[in-house]
């Protein structure tokens, strides 16, 4: 039951990603869509592929997409002033 429940949320994190029009939400959905599969993967004892993903997936890239987003949003204030 767990694991369906985690699947349905990993896809609905997933359309959200790549559905909504804000970055900044689109990116913040795609981390937490890498927590769950992190959590997937350490139901299914695999605790290697669950670290790497949460320090990867969900920490690293999420982090680098958020930053990237910011310094797009600053240069864009700057340039209509």
């Amino acid at each position: 039951m767990l694991s369906q429940l985690l699947l349905v949320l990993l896809v609905v994190g997933i359309f959200l990603a790549v559905f909504l029009k804000d970055l900044l939400y689109s990116a913040l959905s795609l981390g937490i869509a890498s927590i769950i599969l992190a959590i997937i993967f350490f139901q299914m004892e695999s605790p290697y592929a669950g670290v790497f993903e949460l320090s990867v997936g969900a920490g690293m890239v999420t982090i680098l997409f958020i930053a990237a987003i910011s310094l797009i949003n600053s240069r864009e204030g700057q340039q209509e002033e």
